[in-house]
């Protein structure tokens, strides 16, 4: 049974509202799923966030691959910091759970849902 949007990840593919991904994806709180390309595959560096926070989120889970290869840098973690953005770094199987978990909580709590986007590596 699928449980949240994303109903499966695994080693270089990710299913989300049954529509499967076999590339790194942006999905945001209102269903919108994107390519999400970085300039250096296991860099994410501030460029690679920047349209993630154009859409002004309360969340950025952000994925890191299977193994946890991709690095987040200082500067992207601040400036998400610096816009009051929260923010989680995880291994993609365990920031998928976190993504859908957070997403299901935030409509049954407040009614609304929380502005929460996704960045996820899904490979290594």
């Amino acid at each position: 049974m699928a449980i949240g949007m994303i109903q499966q990840y695994q080693f270089g593919s990710i299913i989300i509202n049954g529509k499967e991904y076999h590339n790194d994806v942006e999905i945001r709180w209102d269903g919108q799923v994107l390519d999400w390309w970085r300039k250096q595959s296991h860099i994410i560096d501030l460029e690679d966030i920047e349209r993630a926070l154009g859409q002004k989120p309360e969340l950025i889970i952000i994925g890191t691959g299977a193994y946890g290869a991709a690095k987040i840098t200082e500067m992207a973690k601040q400036e998400i910091e610096k816009q009051g953005v929260e923010l989680i770094i995880d291994k993609t199987e365990e920031a998928v759970k976190t993504f859908n978990i957070i997403k299901e909580h935030s409509k049954e709590e407040q009614g609304k849902e929380k502005k929460i986007i996704g960045l996820f590596h899904l490979t290594c």
